[in-house]
Protein backbone atom coordinates (compact mmCIF):
# COMPACT_ATOMS: atom_id res chain seq x y z
CA UNK A 1 0.00 0.00 0.00
CA UNK A 2 1.33 3.69 -0.45
CA UNK A 3 1.69 6.17 1.64
CA UNK A 4 2.27 9.77 0.78
CA UNK A 5 4.36 12.51 2.39
CA UNK A 6 1.93 13.08 4.91
CA UNK A 7 0.41 9.94 5.91
CA UNK A 8 4.14 7.38 6.37
CA UNK A 9 3.44 7.63 10.17
CA UNK A 10 0.04 6.06 9.95
CA UNK A 11 1.48 3.82 7.33
CA UNK A 12 3.58 2.35 9.74
CA UNK A 13 0.80 2.23 12.70
CA UNK A 14 -1.41 0.15 9.32
CA UNK A 15 1.60 -1.98 9.24
CA UNK A 16 2.00 -3.00 12.59
CA UNK A 17 -1.91 -3.55 12.71
CA UNK A 18 -1.45 -6.00 9.71
CA UNK A 19 1.27 -7.64 10.98
CA UNK A 20 -0.33 -8.12 14.02
CA UNK A 21 -3.48 -9.57 12.08
CA UNK A 22 -1.09 -12.21 10.39
CA UNK A 23 -1.12 -10.25 7.08
CA UNK A 24 2.37 -11.89 5.48
CA UNK A 25 3.50 -8.83 3.11
CA UNK A 26 3.07 -5.29 4.14
CA UNK A 27 4.99 -2.65 1.76
CA UNK A 28 5.37 1.07 2.37
CA UNK A 29 7.06 3.92 0.76
CA UNK A 30 7.14 7.52 0.50
CA UNK A 31 6.01 9.01 -2.67
CA UNK A 32 9.01 11.56 -2.38
CA UNK A 33 12.26 10.22 -2.17
CA UNK A 34 13.64 11.07 -5.20
CA UNK A 35 15.97 13.96 -4.46
CA UNK A 36 17.91 15.38 -7.99
CA UNK A 37 17.91 18.66 -7.28
CA UNK A 38 18.30 21.01 -4.31
CA UNK A 39 18.77 18.26 -1.67
CA UNK A 40 19.01 20.18 1.56
CA UNK A 41 15.29 21.12 2.24
CA UNK A 42 13.22 17.86 1.03
CA UNK A 43 15.75 15.70 2.59
CA UNK A 44 15.50 17.43 5.51
CA UNK A 45 11.82 16.92 5.59
CA UNK A 46 11.09 13.47 4.25
CA UNK A 47 13.75 12.09 6.71
CA UNK A 48 11.58 13.55 9.81
CA UNK A 49 8.74 11.94 8.27
CA UNK A 50 10.51 8.46 8.09
CA UNK A 51 12.91 8.09 10.56
CA UNK A 52 10.59 7.82 13.98
CA UNK A 53 7.51 6.54 12.36
CA UNK A 54 10.56 3.24 11.14
CA UNK A 55 11.23 3.25 14.75
CA UNK A 56 8.10 3.09 16.42
CA UNK A 57 7.34 0.63 14.17
CA UNK A 58 10.36 -1.67 14.96
CA UNK A 59 9.66 -0.41 18.86
CA UNK A 60 6.20 -1.95 18.12
CA UNK A 61 7.07 -4.98 17.18
CA UNK A 62 9.66 -5.99 19.81
CA UNK A 63 6.90 -5.05 22.11
CA UNK A 64 4.45 -7.07 21.09
CA UNK A 65 6.87 -9.90 20.42
CA UNK A 66 6.72 -9.93 16.68
CA UNK A 67 9.80 -8.31 15.32
CA UNK A 68 11.89 -11.90 15.31
CA UNK A 69 9.31 -13.35 12.79
CA UNK A 70 9.06 -10.18 10.71
CA UNK A 71 11.51 -9.54 8.33
CA UNK A 72 11.60 -5.71 7.86
CA UNK A 73 14.23 -4.18 4.26
CA UNK A 74 13.96 -0.59 3.89
CA UNK A 75 15.74 0.61 1.19
CA UNK A 76 15.67 1.89 -2.62
CA UNK A 77 15.91 0.58 -5.69
CA UNK A 78 19.82 2.35 -6.42
CA UNK A 79 21.80 4.07 -4.21
CA UNK A 80 22.63 7.69 -4.84
CA UNK A 81 25.78 9.65 -5.86
CA UNK A 82 27.56 12.50 -3.96
CA UNK A 83 27.68 13.95 -6.58
CA UNK A 84 24.78 16.12 -9.08
CA UNK A 85 25.03 17.10 -12.63
CA UNK A 86 22.19 19.67 -11.53
CA UNK A 87 23.22 21.37 -8.37
CA UNK A 88 22.79 20.65 -5.17
CA UNK A 89 21.03 17.11 -5.71
CA UNK A 90 21.79 13.53 -6.51
CA UNK A 91 22.23 11.27 -9.08
CA UNK A 92 21.09 7.28 -9.74
CA UNK A 93 24.46 4.95 -8.64
CA UNK A 94 23.93 1.44 -9.47
CA UNK A 95 27.94 1.20 -8.32
CA UNK A 96 27.21 1.56 -4.55
CA UNK A 97 24.16 2.03 -2.29
CA UNK A 98 23.23 0.58 1.09
CA UNK A 99 20.35 -1.22 2.35
CA UNK A 100 19.40 -2.18 5.85
CA UNK A 101 17.92 -5.10 7.00
CA UNK A 102 16.25 -6.11 11.02
CA UNK A 103 14.16 -8.64 12.44
CA UNK A 104 13.35 -11.85 10.94
CA UNK A 105 16.71 -13.74 11.51
CA UNK A 106 18.62 -10.71 10.40
CA UNK A 107 22.08 -10.20 12.85
CA UNK A 108 21.20 -7.35 14.36
CA UNK A 109 24.62 -4.41 14.94
CA UNK A 110 26.18 -4.95 11.88
CA UNK A 111 27.57 -3.65 8.52
CA UNK A 112 28.26 -5.56 5.87
CA UNK A 113 30.78 -3.58 2.72
CA UNK A 114 32.06 -0.21 2.32
CA UNK A 115 32.17 2.52 -0.19
CA UNK A 116 35.67 4.28 -1.40
CA UNK A 117 36.27 7.86 0.40
CA UNK A 118 33.92 9.48 -1.76
CA UNK A 119 30.83 7.16 -1.14
CA UNK A 120 30.82 6.89 -4.98
CA UNK A 121 31.92 2.76 -5.91
CA UNK A 122 31.58 -0.28 -3.45
CA UNK A 123 34.87 -1.27 -3.00
CA UNK A 124 34.67 -4.25 -0.08
CA UNK A 125 31.81 -6.72 0.11
CA UNK A 126 30.51 -6.06 -3.07
CA UNK A 127 27.32 -8.17 -3.40
CA UNK A 128 25.01 -8.02 -6.54
CA UNK A 129 21.32 -6.81 -5.84
CA UNK A 130 20.52 -10.89 -6.52
CA UNK A 131 22.52 -11.92 -3.46
CA UNK A 132 20.24 -9.46 -1.57
CA UNK A 133 17.49 -11.11 -3.03
CA UNK A 134 18.64 -14.26 -2.03
CA UNK A 135 19.26 -12.97 1.52
CA UNK A 136 15.29 -11.96 1.57
CA UNK A 137 14.17 -15.13 -0.11
CA UNK A 138 15.91 -17.32 2.36
CA UNK A 139 15.36 -15.64 5.68
CA UNK A 140 11.52 -16.08 4.10
CA UNK A 141 12.40 -19.69 4.06
CA UNK A 142 12.58 -19.85 0.52
CA UNK A 143 15.27 -21.43 -1.62
CA UNK A 144 16.13 -18.65 -3.92
CA UNK A 145 17.72 -21.02 -6.23
CA UNK A 146 14.57 -23.02 -7.14
CA UNK A 147 12.67 -20.81 -7.22
CA UNK A 148 11.26 -19.91 -10.78
CA UNK A 149 8.69 -18.44 -13.29
CA UNK A 150 7.62 -19.72 -16.69
CA UNK A 151 7.90 -17.00 -19.38
CA UNK A 152 8.59 -16.63 -23.41
CA UNK A 153 8.40 -20.35 -22.94
CA UNK A 154 11.63 -21.05 -20.40
CA UNK A 155 11.87 -21.07 -16.70
CA UNK A 156 13.37 -17.93 -15.18
CA UNK A 157 15.30 -18.54 -11.55
CA UNK A 158 14.62 -15.64 -9.55
CA UNK A 159 17.69 -14.17 -8.68
CA UNK A 160 18.96 -15.26 -12.35
CA UNK A 161 20.58 -18.35 -14.23
CA UNK A 162 24.05 -18.67 -12.56
CA UNK A 163 21.69 -18.53 -9.02
CA UNK A 164 22.94 -16.77 -5.55
CA UNK A 165 23.88 -17.24 -2.24
CA UNK A 166 22.41 -15.24 0.29
CA UNK A 167 24.97 -12.49 2.40
CA UNK A 168 25.94 -14.76 5.00
CA UNK A 169 27.24 -12.15 7.44
CA UNK A 170 23.95 -10.81 7.77
CA UNK A 171 21.77 -13.95 8.98
CA UNK A 172 21.64 -14.88 12.67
Amino acid sequence: EMYGTSHFSNGCLMARRLVERGVRFVQLYHTDWDHHDDITKPLDAVCKEVDQPTAALITDLKQRGLFEETLIVWGGEFGRTPTSENGNGRDHNHHGFSMWLAGGGVKGGISVGQTDELGSVAVEDRFHVKNLHATVLSLMGLDPNHLSFFYGGLDHKLVGVEGADPIAQVMA
